[in-house]
Protein backbone atom coordinates (compact mmCIF):
# COMPACT_ATOMS: atom_id res chain seq x y z
CA UNK A 1 0.00 0.00 0.00
CA UNK A 2 1.13 3.69 -0.52
CA UNK A 3 0.95 6.06 2.30
CA UNK A 4 -1.86 8.75 1.99
CA UNK A 5 -1.55 11.99 2.98
CA UNK A 6 -4.02 15.10 4.11
CA UNK A 7 -7.91 14.45 3.71
CA UNK A 8 -7.25 11.19 1.86
CA UNK A 9 -5.78 10.04 4.45
CA UNK A 10 -8.44 10.85 7.11
CA UNK A 11 -10.92 9.25 4.91
CA UNK A 12 -8.49 6.16 4.78
CA UNK A 13 -8.20 5.75 8.68
CA UNK A 14 -11.62 6.04 8.87
CA UNK A 15 -12.45 3.28 7.19
CA UNK A 16 -11.24 0.98 9.88
CA UNK A 17 -10.28 -3.15 8.47
CA UNK A 18 -11.43 -1.91 5.13
CA UNK A 19 -8.77 0.32 4.29
CA UNK A 20 -6.76 -3.06 3.73
CA UNK A 21 -9.14 -4.92 1.17
CA UNK A 22 -7.86 -4.50 -2.71
CA UNK A 23 -11.18 -6.57 -4.32
CA UNK A 24 -14.34 -9.00 -3.43
CA UNK A 25 -14.20 -10.37 -0.28
CA UNK A 26 -15.88 -13.23 1.48
CA UNK A 27 -16.35 -14.54 4.96
CA UNK A 28 -13.80 -16.54 5.54
CA UNK A 29 -14.70 -19.91 6.98
CA UNK A 30 -13.32 -20.63 10.52
CA UNK A 31 -11.99 -24.48 9.49
CA UNK A 32 -8.81 -22.86 7.09
CA UNK A 33 -7.29 -21.27 10.69
CA UNK A 34 -4.31 -22.92 10.74
CA UNK A 35 -5.28 -24.46 14.78
CA UNK A 36 -7.99 -26.00 12.51
CA UNK A 37 -6.25 -27.97 9.21
CA UNK A 38 -4.45 -30.29 10.98
CA UNK A 39 -7.86 -31.96 11.86
CA UNK A 40 -9.70 -32.43 8.54
CA UNK A 41 -6.61 -31.44 5.73
CA UNK A 42 -5.08 -34.70 4.51
CA UNK A 43 -1.43 -32.56 3.93
CA UNK A 44 -1.60 -31.41 7.71
CA UNK A 45 -2.69 -34.42 9.83
CA UNK A 46 0.75 -35.59 10.32
CA UNK A 47 1.48 -31.88 11.78
CA UNK A 48 -2.25 -32.36 13.85
CA UNK A 49 -0.70 -35.75 15.42
CA UNK A 50 2.84 -33.84 16.37
CA UNK A 51 0.74 -30.82 17.34
CA UNK A 52 -1.98 -32.31 19.37
CA UNK A 53 -1.50 -35.64 20.39
CA UNK A 54 2.38 -36.73 20.81
CA UNK A 55 3.33 -35.84 24.26
CA UNK A 56 5.74 -33.18 24.86
CA UNK A 57 8.13 -35.07 27.89
CA UNK A 58 9.70 -32.70 29.92
CA UNK A 59 13.62 -31.85 29.13
CA UNK A 60 16.66 -30.13 31.30
CA UNK A 61 16.94 -27.05 29.21
CA UNK A 62 16.01 -24.30 31.12
CA UNK A 63 12.42 -23.27 29.97
CA UNK A 64 11.72 -26.77 29.06
CA UNK A 65 11.85 -28.31 32.43
CA UNK A 66 8.62 -29.88 34.08
CA UNK A 67 8.03 -26.30 36.49
CA UNK A 68 7.76 -24.31 33.51
CA UNK A 69 5.38 -26.77 31.47
CA UNK A 70 3.23 -27.08 34.43
CA UNK A 71 3.10 -23.40 34.50
CA UNK A 72 1.92 -22.99 30.95
CA UNK A 73 -0.94 -25.95 31.82
CA UNK A 74 -2.16 -24.08 34.62
CA UNK A 75 -2.52 -20.53 32.69
CA UNK A 76 -4.38 -22.01 30.74
CA UNK A 77 -6.48 -23.67 33.18
CA UNK A 78 -10.08 -21.01 33.14
CA UNK A 79 -9.58 -20.89 29.04
CA UNK A 80 -10.02 -25.00 28.89
CA UNK A 81 -13.01 -24.80 31.19
CA UNK A 82 -14.85 -22.32 28.70
CA UNK A 83 -14.67 -24.54 25.55
CA UNK A 84 -13.89 -27.07 23.38
CA UNK A 85 -10.23 -26.29 22.57
CA UNK A 86 -8.44 -23.20 20.99
CA UNK A 87 -11.55 -21.07 19.39
CA UNK A 88 -13.94 -23.45 19.98
CA UNK A 89 -15.75 -21.94 22.84
CA UNK A 90 -19.56 -22.80 24.04
CA UNK A 91 -19.62 -22.93 27.27
CA UNK A 92 -19.60 -21.83 30.57
CA UNK A 93 -18.44 -18.05 30.18
CA UNK A 94 -18.32 -18.32 26.21
CA UNK A 95 -21.82 -19.31 26.50
CA UNK A 96 -24.30 -17.64 23.79
CA UNK A 97 -27.03 -17.68 26.32
CA UNK A 98 -28.10 -18.41 29.76
CA UNK A 99 -31.15 -18.88 31.89
CA UNK A 100 -31.70 -15.52 32.90
CA UNK A 101 -31.34 -15.86 36.22
CA UNK A 102 -29.34 -13.78 38.58
CA UNK A 103 -27.43 -15.41 41.79
CA UNK A 104 -27.29 -12.22 43.80
CA UNK A 105 -29.04 -9.51 44.31
CA UNK A 106 -31.75 -11.76 42.84
CA UNK A 107 -33.47 -9.17 39.96
CA UNK A 108 -36.78 -9.85 38.83
CA UNK A 109 -36.34 -11.31 35.13
CA UNK A 110 -37.55 -8.89 32.12
CA UNK A 111 -36.29 -5.84 33.04
CA UNK A 112 -34.55 -3.46 30.61
CA UNK A 113 -32.53 -0.04 30.61
CA UNK A 114 -34.02 2.51 28.50
CA UNK A 115 -31.60 3.54 25.76
CA UNK A 116 -31.95 7.41 25.32
CA UNK A 117 -28.44 8.22 26.07
CA UNK A 118 -26.25 5.40 23.88
CA UNK A 119 -23.37 8.06 24.84
CA UNK A 120 -23.26 7.09 28.65
CA UNK A 121 -24.86 3.38 28.10
CA UNK A 122 -21.44 2.90 26.31
CA UNK A 123 -19.10 4.55 28.89
CA UNK A 124 -20.71 2.40 31.82
CA UNK A 125 -19.87 -0.99 29.29
CA UNK A 126 -16.47 0.43 28.68
CA UNK A 127 -16.09 0.93 32.95
CA UNK A 128 -17.65 -2.15 33.29
CA UNK A 129 -14.92 -4.21 31.01
CA UNK A 130 -12.06 -2.44 32.39
CA UNK A 131 -13.23 -3.41 36.38
CA UNK A 132 -13.44 -6.80 34.94
CA UNK A 133 -9.89 -7.23 33.65
CA UNK A 134 -9.76 -5.37 30.06
CA UNK A 135 -6.40 -3.38 29.61
CA UNK A 136 -8.29 -1.58 26.40
CA UNK A 137 -11.71 -1.51 25.35
CA UNK A 138 -13.20 -0.53 21.84
CA UNK A 139 -16.63 -0.28 20.25
CA UNK A 140 -17.73 -0.95 16.52
CA UNK A 141 -20.20 -1.14 14.55
CA UNK A 142 -20.01 -5.17 13.38
CA UNK A 143 -19.18 -5.69 10.00
CA UNK A 144 -20.26 -8.93 8.93
CA UNK A 145 -17.74 -9.75 6.34
CA UNK A 146 -15.35 -10.55 9.12
CA UNK A 147 -17.91 -13.19 10.65
CA UNK A 148 -17.05 -16.78 9.97
CA UNK A 149 -18.82 -18.11 7.59
CA UNK A 150 -18.59 -21.34 9.17
CA UNK A 151 -17.66 -22.18 12.71
CA UNK A 152 -15.15 -25.23 13.23
CA UNK A 153 -14.88 -26.79 16.75
CA UNK A 154 -11.81 -28.86 18.45
CA UNK A 155 -13.49 -31.94 19.50
CA UNK A 156 -12.21 -34.95 21.83
CA UNK A 157 -12.50 -37.22 18.33
CA UNK A 158 -11.33 -34.68 16.18
CA UNK A 159 -12.96 -31.82 15.12
CA UNK A 160 -16.71 -30.69 13.43
CA UNK A 161 -17.69 -27.67 11.29
CA UNK A 162 -20.62 -25.78 12.59
CA UNK A 163 -23.37 -23.30 12.08
CA UNK A 164 -21.89 -20.01 12.19
CA UNK A 165 -25.43 -18.14 12.61
CA UNK A 166 -25.42 -14.86 14.33
CA UNK A 167 -28.85 -12.78 14.20
CA UNK A 168 -28.62 -9.73 12.29
CA UNK A 169 -30.05 -7.42 15.51
CA UNK A 170 -26.32 -8.13 16.63
CA UNK A 171 -25.52 -4.97 14.76
CA UNK A 172 -22.08 -4.06 17.65
CA UNK A 173 -19.37 -5.18 18.80
CA UNK A 174 -17.18 -4.41 22.06
CA UNK A 175 -13.62 -5.22 21.66
CA UNK A 176 -11.54 -6.57 24.84
CA UNK A 177 -7.72 -6.46 24.72
CA UNK A 178 -5.85 -8.31 27.48
CA UNK A 179 -2.35 -7.35 28.13
CA UNK A 180 0.14 -9.87 28.22
CA UNK A 181 3.29 -9.79 30.85
CA UNK A 182 6.28 -7.93 29.13
CA UNK A 183 8.81 -10.03 31.40
CA UNK A 184 7.55 -13.33 30.42
CA UNK A 185 7.12 -12.91 26.59
CA UNK A 186 10.99 -12.11 27.27
CA UNK A 187 11.68 -15.67 27.32
CA UNK A 188 10.10 -16.60 24.04
CA UNK A 189 10.35 -19.10 22.33
CA UNK A 190 10.52 -21.26 25.81
CA UNK A 191 7.71 -22.23 28.11
CA UNK A 192 8.02 -18.89 30.64
CA UNK A 193 6.49 -17.03 27.31
CA UNK A 194 3.96 -19.61 26.77
CA UNK A 195 2.32 -18.47 30.24
CA UNK A 196 1.81 -15.78 29.25
CA UNK A 197 -0.26 -16.35 25.90
CA UNK A 198 -1.95 -19.11 28.13
CA UNK A 199 -2.79 -16.63 30.89
CA UNK A 200 -4.17 -13.73 28.48
CA UNK A 201 -6.66 -16.80 26.94
CA UNK A 202 -8.08 -17.59 30.40
CA UNK A 203 -8.33 -13.73 31.55
CA UNK A 204 -10.13 -13.22 27.79
CA UNK A 205 -12.70 -15.61 28.83
CA UNK A 206 -13.35 -14.55 32.25
CA UNK A 207 -13.23 -10.87 31.22
CA UNK A 208 -15.90 -11.64 27.92
CA UNK A 209 -17.66 -13.49 29.96
CA UNK A 210 -18.71 -10.91 32.60
CA UNK A 211 -18.69 -8.41 30.23
CA UNK A 212 -21.45 -10.68 27.95
CA UNK A 213 -23.46 -11.16 31.53
CA UNK A 214 -23.30 -7.55 32.55
CA UNK A 215 -25.17 -6.76 29.20
CA UNK A 216 -27.58 -9.33 29.65
CA UNK A 217 -28.30 -7.99 32.92
CA UNK A 218 -29.30 -4.61 31.08
CA UNK A 219 -32.08 -6.71 29.09
CA UNK A 220 -30.13 -7.05 26.09
CA UNK A 221 -28.79 -9.84 24.26
CA UNK A 222 -24.98 -10.84 24.18
CA UNK A 223 -22.32 -13.16 22.30
CA UNK A 224 -19.12 -13.34 24.05
CA UNK A 225 -16.27 -14.54 22.14
CA UNK A 226 -12.43 -15.68 22.20
CA UNK A 227 -11.04 -16.78 18.83
CA UNK A 228 -13.92 -18.44 17.50
CA UNK A 229 -17.57 -16.39 15.89
CA UNK A 230 -15.46 -14.02 13.78
CA UNK A 231 -11.98 -12.33 13.10
CA UNK A 232 -10.88 -10.56 15.95
CA UNK A 233 -8.28 -8.37 14.42
CA UNK A 234 -10.22 -6.01 12.01
CA UNK A 235 -13.36 -5.85 14.43
CA UNK A 236 -10.51 -4.77 16.90
CA UNK A 237 -8.82 -2.09 13.85
CA UNK A 238 -12.83 -1.02 13.26
CA UNK A 239 -12.99 -0.39 16.92
CA UNK A 240 -10.02 2.06 17.17
CA UNK A 241 -7.87 -0.35 19.51
CA UNK A 242 -5.06 -0.57 16.45
CA UNK A 243 -3.35 -1.31 12.94
CA UNK A 244 -2.20 -4.53 11.38
CA UNK A 245 1.50 -5.20 11.89
CA UNK A 246 4.28 -7.00 9.46
CA UNK A 247 3.65 -10.09 12.29
CA UNK A 248 0.39 -10.32 11.38
CA UNK A 249 -0.68 -9.15 14.64
CA UNK A 250 -2.84 -6.24 16.08
CA UNK A 251 -0.53 -3.73 17.19
CA UNK A 252 -2.13 -1.26 19.94
CA UNK A 253 -0.52 1.94 21.05
CA UNK A 254 -0.44 1.46 24.52
CA UNK A 255 1.09 -2.80 24.31
CA UNK A 256 2.52 -3.03 20.45
CA UNK A 257 1.08 -6.50 19.79
CA UNK A 258 1.52 -8.40 23.01
CA UNK A 259 -2.13 -8.51 23.62
CA UNK A 260 -4.85 -11.06 23.13
CA UNK A 261 -8.15 -10.42 21.79
CA UNK A 262 -11.70 -11.04 22.99
CA UNK A 263 -15.05 -9.85 22.05
CA UNK A 264 -18.94 -9.51 23.08
CA UNK A 265 -21.15 -9.19 20.59
CA UNK A 266 -24.63 -7.44 21.65
CA UNK A 267 -27.90 -5.84 20.15
CA UNK A 268 -27.27 -3.10 22.66
CA UNK A 269 -27.56 0.41 21.06
CA UNK A 270 -23.78 1.26 21.08
CA UNK A 271 -22.00 4.93 20.18
CA UNK A 272 -18.85 3.35 18.16
CA UNK A 273 -15.28 4.40 18.30
CA UNK A 274 -13.03 5.75 15.39
CA UNK A 275 -10.12 3.40 14.07
CA UNK A 276 -6.67 5.26 14.38
CA UNK A 277 -3.49 5.23 12.49
CA UNK A 278 0.01 6.32 14.33
CA UNK A 279 2.81 5.43 11.72
CA UNK A 280 2.43 1.41 12.40
CA UNK A 281 2.46 0.41 8.72
CA UNK A 282 5.14 3.43 7.56
CA UNK A 283 7.57 1.70 10.67
CA UNK A 284 6.85 -2.02 9.51
CA UNK A 285 8.15 -1.38 6.42
CA UNK A 286 11.46 -0.07 7.17
CA UNK A 287 12.22 -2.47 10.49
CA UNK A 288 11.77 -5.97 9.39
CA UNK A 289 12.81 -7.12 12.89
CA UNK A 290 9.90 -9.79 13.29
CA UNK A 291 10.76 -11.70 9.87
CA UNK A 292 14.23 -11.51 10.58
CA UNK A 293 13.67 -12.92 14.06
CA UNK A 294 11.01 -15.38 13.07
CA UNK A 295 12.63 -19.02 13.78
CA UNK A 296 10.27 -20.95 11.04
CA UNK A 297 10.96 -17.86 8.19
CA UNK A 298 6.72 -17.62 8.72
CA UNK A 299 6.81 -13.79 7.91
CA UNK A 300 7.54 -11.83 4.82
CA UNK A 301 10.30 -9.48 4.75
CA UNK A 302 9.16 -7.50 1.82
CA UNK A 303 5.86 -5.29 1.05
CA UNK A 304 2.49 -5.81 1.71
CA UNK A 305 0.71 -7.86 -0.36
CA UNK A 306 -2.73 -9.33 -1.97
CA UNK A 307 -1.39 -12.96 -2.09
CA UNK A 308 -1.66 -15.51 -0.01
CA UNK A 309 0.52 -18.34 0.99
CA UNK A 310 -1.97 -20.58 1.47
CA UNK A 311 -5.99 -21.38 2.46
CA UNK A 312 -4.63 -19.69 5.67
CA UNK A 313 -4.37 -16.30 4.37
CA UNK A 314 -7.56 -14.43 3.69
CA UNK A 315 -8.03 -13.35 -0.01
CA UNK A 316 -8.98 -9.95 -0.94
CA UNK A 317 -6.54 -7.54 1.42
CA UNK A 318 -3.24 -6.40 0.80
CA UNK A 319 -1.46 -6.76 3.89
CA UNK A 320 1.63 -8.76 5.72
CA UNK A 321 0.81 -12.57 4.90
CA UNK A 322 1.68 -14.51 7.52
CA UNK A 323 2.32 -18.57 6.76
CA UNK A 324 0.93 -19.97 9.78
CA UNK A 325 1.85 -23.51 8.07
CA UNK A 326 5.53 -22.92 8.77
CA UNK A 327 4.46 -21.30 12.05
CA UNK A 328 2.79 -24.34 13.62
CA UNK A 329 5.44 -26.50 12.41
CA UNK A 330 8.06 -24.69 14.67
CA UNK A 331 5.51 -25.24 17.17
CA UNK A 332 4.87 -28.76 17.21
CA UNK A 333 8.97 -29.01 16.56
CA UNK A 334 9.26 -26.50 19.84
CA UNK A 335 7.00 -27.96 21.68
CA UNK A 336 5.32 -25.03 22.50
CA UNK A 337 4.12 -21.79 20.98
CA UNK A 338 6.09 -19.18 20.02
CA UNK A 339 6.05 -15.13 20.52
CA UNK A 340 9.00 -14.03 19.18
CA UNK A 341 7.09 -11.51 16.71
CA UNK A 342 6.09 -9.99 19.79
CA UNK A 343 9.31 -9.95 21.73
CA UNK A 344 11.23 -8.02 19.11
CA UNK A 345 8.76 -5.69 18.11
CA UNK A 346 9.87 -2.31 18.39
CA UNK A 347 6.26 -1.00 19.62
CA UNK A 348 6.26 -3.63 22.37
CA UNK A 349 7.65 -1.83 25.16
CA UNK A 350 6.43 -0.86 28.71
CA UNK A 351 4.58 2.76 29.10
CA UNK A 352 7.34 5.85 30.27
CA UNK A 353 8.52 8.90 29.45
CA UNK A 354 10.98 7.67 26.94
CA UNK A 355 9.10 5.41 24.98
CA UNK A 356 5.95 7.52 24.88
CA UNK A 357 8.18 9.99 23.49
CA UNK A 358 8.95 7.35 20.76
CA UNK A 359 5.61 6.52 20.31
CA UNK A 360 5.23 10.21 19.38
CA UNK A 361 7.96 10.62 16.89
CA UNK A 362 6.65 7.52 15.14
CA UNK A 363 2.82 8.56 14.48
CA UNK A 364 4.33 12.35 14.07
CA UNK A 365 7.23 12.14 13.01
CA UNK A 366 8.12 9.46 10.56
CA UNK A 367 11.57 10.58 9.19
CA UNK A 368 12.83 9.92 12.06
CA UNK A 369 11.87 6.02 12.12
CA UNK A 370 15.22 5.32 11.22
CA UNK A 371 16.48 6.37 13.64
CA UNK A 372 14.16 5.20 16.40
CA UNK A 373 14.76 1.94 15.25
CA UNK A 374 18.50 2.67 15.03
CA UNK A 375 17.97 3.35 19.32
CA UNK A 376 16.05 0.40 19.81
CA UNK A 377 19.07 -2.04 18.48
CA UNK A 378 21.78 0.33 20.19
CA UNK A 379 19.62 -0.28 23.52
CA UNK A 380 19.18 -3.64 23.17
CA UNK A 381 15.60 -4.42 23.29
CA UNK A 382 14.20 -7.55 21.97
CA UNK A 383 16.82 -9.46 23.31
CA UNK A 384 15.92 -13.23 24.61
CA UNK A 385 15.56 -13.86 28.15
CA UNK A 386 17.81 -16.47 30.32
CA UNK A 387 14.97 -19.57 30.84
CA UNK A 388 17.34 -20.75 33.72
CA UNK A 389 16.60 -17.46 35.70
CA UNK A 390 12.73 -17.92 35.10
CA UNK A 391 12.00 -19.26 38.45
Amino acid sequence: MQSIGGNLKLNYVKEGASRYITGQIEQFNQKNEMFKRPLWDLDMLNLGKRFYKDKALPRKTPGYTLPDQAMVNASWRLDTLCNNGPGGESSNLYARSWNHKFSFPRVPSGLKITVDDPLKITAGVKKAAGIFGASLVGVCELDRRWLYSSAYYITSDGGKESENYIPKEFKYAVVIAIEMDYENIRYSPSHPASVATGLGYSKMAFTAGLLAQYIRGLGFKAIPAGNSTACSIPIAIDAGLGEMGRNGLLVTPDFGPRIRLAKVLTNLPLVPDSPIEFGVQDFCKICGKCSQKCPSRAIDGGEPTAEPHNISNRKGVEIWHINAEKCLTFWADNRTDCANCIRVCPFNKLPGLFHNFVRWGIKDMPMLNRLFLWGDDMMGYGKRKNAKHFF
